[in-house]
């Protein structure tokens, strides 16, 4: 990999990752065209495109510094509502926690393939264009508003039964394609909170899902690839090119969420839905025409959905990229 092939995943993974668009379909589109699909290589190319979400965590560390702090003097007993906020963030990360790493080969094995991603990128489109009308609809009656007047908005007032409910719904992004952020974002607007809001909580809440994640495949590769005999992520790509792709992935996540939270304060979510719908059709004509394949290295599980030029295409690096715990690649 040469350093300007790392920084443009650098930038499509930080651009995308707190985008409920689905980074997957974007590095895969993206990893393809580059070249950087074959099967060798591809064990580091998904460790990689997990470390660089090391760039999103700082980016959201940066950004909510101060609600950060305000968890950590929480933590420390002297900021009851920043351990209100911490106690929530946790019981919406136990979730996917558990089961992402319970199911984490089985959805390698069974779901990394055409069909389920690209169902995941299109009926998650359609979803959020159902979820931002019925939100519209809401307040046009004014039921939106008669439940602002009971009580406040904002995280600071969520319940922990809201926290859960959006973890459960960060579980169900394991599905590759769907998105964590998608799932999290609109979770919190299924329970009531506004969408720029609910955006905020799954920045929060990316802080501890894409470290574990980060930690896990960061020791995972290594592991493997000790028992393996072959070259680790460092190995493979070297520690520059890694630091390449997160300095960019840092910077280009923080102007992605810095729009994001503007955005939603004015349109809502519908467009992201119709993005994603496109998205599936762009993706499914590179996996029709040949020019991406998807599946696991590993001859197991379903035959990969492959080209027209049969199954000695190499594989592209698909990674977990909305896997909340485990991703690459809501």
């Amino acid at each position: 990999m040469e350093w300007w092939q790392a920084a443009i995943l650098g930038l499509v993974e930080g651009i995308t990752e707190y985008l409920p668009v689905s980074s997957t379909g974007h590095l895969i589109i993206a990893s393809s065209l580059m070249g950087l699909d074959g099967a060798e290589t591809k064990p580091a190319l998904d460790a990689f495109n997990i470390i660089i979400q090391g760039g999103a965590i700082l980016a959201v560390l940066g950004l909510y510094r101060v609600r950060v702090m305000q968890m950590v003097m929480g933590l420390l007993g002297k900021d009851p509502a920043g351990l209100r906020l911490v106690v929530r963030l946790v019981a919406a990360f136990l979730p996917a926690a558990v089961l992402g790493v319970l199911f984490d080969d089985l959805i390698e094995a069974k779901l990394f393939f055409a069909g389920p991603v690209l169902s995941a990128l299109a009926l998650g489109g359609v979803y959020m264009i159902v979820i931002d009308r019925l939100r519209l609809k809401q307040h046009r009656m004014g039921e939106a508003d008669e439940t602002d007047k009971d009580q406040p908005s904002g995280i600071d007032s969520m319940t922990i039964r809201s926290a859960v409910i959006i973890g459960f719904m960060q579980v169900l992004a394991m599905w590759p394609g769907t998105s964590r952020s998608m799932m999290t974002i609109t979770g919190g607007v299924l329970t009531g909170l506004k969408p720029k809001d609910a955006a905020e909580f799954s920045f929060l809440l990316g802080l501890p899902t894409l470290g574990g994640a980060c930690v896990y495949k960061l020791a995972k590769n290594i592991h493997e690839s000790n028992q393996a005999g072959t070259e680790n992520l460092f190995e493979v790509f070297g520690l520059t090119t890694i630091g390449i792709g997160l300095v960019v992935a840092t910077f280009s996540a923080a102007i992605a969420v810095r729009w994001l939270v503007g955005f939603l304060n004015t349109h809502g979510l519908e467009a992201f839905g119709w993005y994603r719908i496109a998205l599936a059709a762009v993706l499914g004509g590179l996996i029709f025409s040949g020019i991406v394949s998807l599946g696991p290295v590993e001859n197991e599980g379903p035959p990969a959905m492959t080209s027209h030029a049969g199954p000695t295409e190499p594989v592209v690096g698909l990674t977990k990229d909305d896997s909340p715990v485990k991703r690459r690649a809501g």
